[in-house]
């Protein structure tokens, strides 16, 4: 560990107290031992609180509606994944050797859900305030980058391309649960009738595992369309 913990306190300007919490939050659940999925539930909300407070407060003449999309463009698992890379997180990650091999520590939705799953043992470790700071550090290019609007989110770009085609709603199905209680992987599958079409997605919640199929699904019904 000491490698990761020299690499963290370059990255982040941030040592663990408990050094416990770090190793689980780098652990992925092909290794032995306990896993990063329970700190990544916790991190994705204490995320969410942190990311919606800065919009909230950078963009005081803003409506809720372009707050929510400014936020979303920040937490969804590709901006994630980008911070994560950009970091090397993927090389410090703990993985059994079946995953190890197949090239896991560049995929998007492990490296996601591993920087998430830190700011989750930041908050056990230290408290709100150093997981606030943790981010805010991660976050600030971003931050001062951000657009005057954010692209929609997948679900509702999907959508609202279906009614402007006079097309129904897609159809969200959940098709798979695997895991134990606050450490499961959810696949759903999207359907657009119309087109008869049908894409996939799997993450840790519903509602990221809707909005990957969404995103499949938006791609591939626009593909060659203007």
């Amino acid at each position: 560990m000491n490698k990761a913990e020299s690499w963290l306190e370059k990255m982040l300007q941030y040592r663990f107290q408990n050094a416990e919490l770090f190793q689980q939050a780098l652990t992925h659940r092909s290794a032995t031992g306990q896993n990063n999925e329970r700190l990544e539930f916790l991190g994705d909300a204490v995320l969410d609180f942190v990311i919606s407070e800065a919009v909230y407060r950078l963009n005081p003449t803003k409506p809720e509606g372009d707050l929510t999309r400014l936020r979303a463009s920040l937490v969804k698992e590709e901006t994630l994944a980008e911070l994560a890379l950009d970091m090397q997180l993927g090389e410090q990650l703990i993985f059994g050797s079946g995953e190890q091999k197949t090239g896991a520590h560049r995929r998007e939705s492990i490296l996601a859900d591993a920087l998430e799953a830190i700011f989750g043992a930041v908050f056990l470790d230290q408290g709100f305030i150093a997981a606030k700071a943790v981010i805010e550090r991660i976050y600030a290019q971003r931050l001062r980058d951000l657009p005057d609007v954010a692209e929609r989110d997948p679900k509702t770009r999907l959508q609202e391309w279906l009614q402007a085609r006079k097309m129904g709603l897609p159809d969200y199905e959940v098709v798979a649960v695997s895991g134990k209680q606050h450490q499961q992987r959810i696949a759903v599958t999207c359907t657009v009738q119309e087109k008869s079409a049908t894409t996939n997605g799997e993450s840790t919640t519903r509602r990221k595992a809707e909005q990957k199929a969404a995103r499949k699904m938006f791609a591939l019904v626009t593909e060659g369309k203007q």
